[in-house]
């Protein structure tokens, strides 16, 4: 009888979602724990069985799924962080953030709507209110969870992560309501027009940094925010601190950038026609940035990405061969199928070769034996001194005026190097490096791009220690020439020429069906580089992208 009787009272006490909602009846610390465990709580307070239990293991059922989201998002809800941080694989993170978003985000009001799980990720909505002394406005946003199974006993867990708290969260960083340090910007394009991310998605991240690196510098005063202030990993990514809520305005300093308004609208359009594509444009006589935009706009690929740029590497690894007397343009060179290198053999795109060909055709149709067969002939470190020396990457010492990424050619041996030598290995490059190596083949040396001009704060530029020999650069310049009227980019550079050049690139990743699509170009004074990542050949893909910029910039 007092089984029955605990059951019927279990059954009673268990939440229930109402429209979307939770809704739980909330009768005593005591009662309401027993109610979100769904009796577990009584064999765990006992013990009388667990001993006797075998360890759930295997997929998460949905029940599961719903119980240990909804015990979750309840006790969070209801303001139990002890609870809700219990019913996490990391409780001691999730109480620390979840402290923090009442005491220091000023959060309250909070009303947690879940959706509809997909597999064993929940999404949710959060209602808030960030209130400040008397300042108040509400909050509104999405996020997720997902629960996992804890491999000692089995039991159902939100594996926490800080974005489960909010999105743009990354683990280690805190929410702040207060006067911000910093003040805000008001962000000029180079004809004095203003920029804001309601007209431009993709250069949000740009005004955070934007105000990170000159709000103390332009004159503004500050107001009072809700906003993300970065943790260590965080920072070493070099993401800023990002405003979610503005209670109070401050008063913007003034900062006039590089960019071009109508380069930008154009950017913004293309990548919005394909998932995850990202693009530069500049100017290769003077450095100066025109355009970047992202079809994702939480993270700034553009910037601050760091993938293998495949084939569009060996714009660099060209120069290095012909300045080593290894290969010249119009002089026969070798494209088998395959080629072995350190234990790794390397093949051509379906294993195609040419037979009695130049270096130029190999170049054009992208043949990667043409490149591996010469790795025999250099040393582990000739490729990043080349793209240190003639193209100034992989220093880290750009000042472009925001956070970016400034390629990575580090010195490998054996296969890693060969395969370095056609962009894969452990070179990582983004749109915005790529960009900047069509410039340097352009303009014929070095020119460190940059968004928001020295003279603004005194700052040094990056420079090149040395430029590419007359001979090396006409060669290039004719490899990249023919690559856009008879090559791999000559669907996308149709009716560019003549002035002009272009190189494409495919790059395997692990775990992708389709490659990232790459591809880097000039025309004229304009330069510019694209990727679309799991998009396939980049002559398909970046390739439209960058055309478009291209002939607008004409």
């Amino acid at each position: 009888m007092g089984k029955r009787r605990r059951v019927a009272e279990r059954r009673k006490t268990r939440p229930a979602v109402l429209g979307g909602m939770i809704a739980v009846v909330v009768g005593g610390a005591g009662f309401g724990v027993y109610a979100l465990y769904g009796g577990a709580a009584a064999d765990e307070r006992t013990g009388a069985t667990a001993g006797h239990r075998a360890v759930p293991s295997g997929p998460l059922t949905a029940a599961e799924i719903r119980t240990a989201s909804t015990r979750f998002l309840t006790a969070w809800q209801h303001g139990r962080v002890t609870a809700a941080a219990a019913a996490t694989d990391d409780p001691a993170a999730a109480g620390t953030l979840l402290t923090g978003y009442t005491k220091d985000a000023r959060l309250k009001d909070v009303t947690l709507t879940p959706g509809t799980a997909k597999g064993t990720e929940v999404p949710f909505t959060v209602k808030a209110t960030v209130a400040y002394h008397k300042l108040s406005k509400p909050l509104s946003y999405g996020t997720s969870l997902t629960v996992v199974r804890r491999a000692s006993d089995g039991r159902p867990l939100v594996d926490w992560h800080s974005a489960v708290v909010h999105p743009d969260l990354r683990d280690g960083d805190t929410l702040v309501t207060g006067e911000s340090g910093t003040p805000p910007v008001r962000a000029l394009d180079r004809d004095g027009g203003e920029i804001t991310a309601a007209r431009y998605p993709s250069l949000g991240t740009v005004l955070d940094g934007l105000r990170e690196k000159y709000g103390k510098k332009a004159g503004g005063t500050a107001g009072v925010e809700l906003r993300v202030v970065r943790g260590k990993a965080a920072k070493a990514a070099k993401l800023s601190d990002k405003t979610l809520v503005e209670l109070s305005e401050g008063t913007p300093g003034t900062v006039r950038t590089t960019l071009s308004p109508a380069l930008q609208a154009a950017a913004e359009q293309q990548v919005a026609k394909r998932a995850r594509a990202s693009v530069v444009a500049l100017r290769p006589s003077t450095g100066e940035i025109l355009a970047v935009a992202n079809s994702g706009h939480g993270f700034n690929t553009a910037f601050q990405g760091s993938l293998a740029p495949g084939s569009t590497m060996k714009v660099i690894t060209s120069s290095l061969l012909i300045d080593k007397g290894l290969a010249a343009a119009d002089k026969k060179h070798p494209c088998p199928k395959t080629v072995t290198y350190g234990g790794w053999k390397f093949h051509n795109d379906d294993d195609f070769e040419i037979k009695g060909g130049t270096f130029k055709a190999s170049f054009a149709r992208s043949c990667n034996t043409a490149f591996i067969s010469q790795a025999k002939k250099l040393a582990d470190d000739d490729l990043t001194r080349q793209a240190q020396q003639v193209f100034g990457l992989s220093m880290n010492n750009w000042a472009i005026g925001v956070p970016t990424f400034d390629g990575s050619v580090p010195v490998q041996s054996a296969a890693q190097m060969a395969a370095s030598l056609i962009g894969q290995g452990g070179v990582r490059m983004n749109p915005l490096n790529m960009a900047s190596v069509a410039a340097t083949v352009k303009s014929g040396s070095f020119h460190q791009p940059y968004l928001v001009s020295p003279s603004v704060d005194h700052r040094t530029l990056a420079t090149a220690s040395r430029r590419l020999s007359g001979r090396t650069l006409s060669q290039l310049r004719e490899l990249m020439r023919y690559t856009a009227a008879y090559g791999t980019a000559a669907e996308a550079m149709s009716g560019l020429g003549p002035d002009y050049g272009a190189k494409t690139g495919s790059a395997e990743v692990d775990g992708q069906k389709k490659p990232n699509g790459w591809f880097t170009a000039y025309r004229g004074d304009l330069a510019a580089a694209g990727v679309v990542q799991a998009g396939g050949h980049g002559g398909d893909t970046a390739g439209p992208i960058v055309a478009k910029l291209l002939k607008l910039g004409g």
